[in-house]
């Protein structure tokens, strides 16, 4: 199993049923700068950023995508905007789906903030759900907002692919909380690139109600 690069997508999986492909938007000023960027609207893409979205929207274009939703961050719309009309469908802007948010660490780029950044996340993935980003938001906020959104989706559609534009942090955070099936922790610990995506599947037999199929090109069993 080989991870993708940026702008890269494979098939969303096994076909039939309903499948959530949760996508990181594709590059920003401040990826280039490592800043950290939680509020949104927050930058627009880049140049290569809306090549990246391009060559997303391309690789599911033989997908049948039947809603396309992005976070309220102008990034995850602009990287939504193609496949929307790839597929004849608007963007569908959700609340909850907005990346976690930093506080006192909004904009910094400095060894430091990084630092404290990465020390938290570490601690959520590890668990400990209600340690608060300095000045933002705890694990446990971010993931009731999104499962609450998600949860809606989901209410919404029974078959077909359903796109959602979001954001790394967000992604990685909340996908072993949606799932049934086990996600190895070396792949949980993946970086997502820009474009990167995780694909549920939905299970009617499995107590969350879903099952990761697929971790930014890892196949999961």
């Amino acid at each position: 199993m080989s991870g993708l690069a940026a702008g890269e997508v494979g098939r969303t999986g096994e076909p039939g049923g309903l499948r959530l492909v949760l996508a990181r938007h594709a590059q920003t000023a401040s990826n280039l700068r490592m800043a950290l960027d939680s509020s949104p609207p927050g930058p627009p893409l880049t140049d290569e950023g809306h090549g990246q979205a391009t060559a997303l929207a391309r690789a599911l274009a033989g997908e049948p995508v039947v809603a396309v939703y992005a976070s309220t961050a102008l990034r995850a719309q602009q990287t939504a905007a193609p496949i929307a009309a790839t597929h004849g469908l608007p963007v569908e802007v959700v609340t909850g789906m907005h990346e976690a948010f930093v506080g006192d660490l909004e904009g910094r780029s400095d060894h430091e903030s990084l630092r404290r950044f990465f020390a938290v996340f570490s601690t959520w993935l590890a668990g400990d759900v209600d340690v608060p980003m300095p000045g933002g938001e705890t694990a446990r906020q971010v993931m009731a907002r999104c499962e609450r959104a998600i949860g809606e989706l989901r209410l919404r559609h029974s078959s077909g692919v359903v796109v959602l534009v979001s954001h790394s942090a967000l992604i990685r955070l909340v996908t072993p909380t949606l799932v049934s099936n086990d996600i190895p922790t070396r792949t949980r610990r993946r970086a997502l690139p820009n474009t990167g995506r995780v694909v549920l599947a939905h299970d009617p037999e499995s107590p969350t109600g879903w099952r990761c199929v697929e971790w930014t090109g890892a196949h999961l069993a």
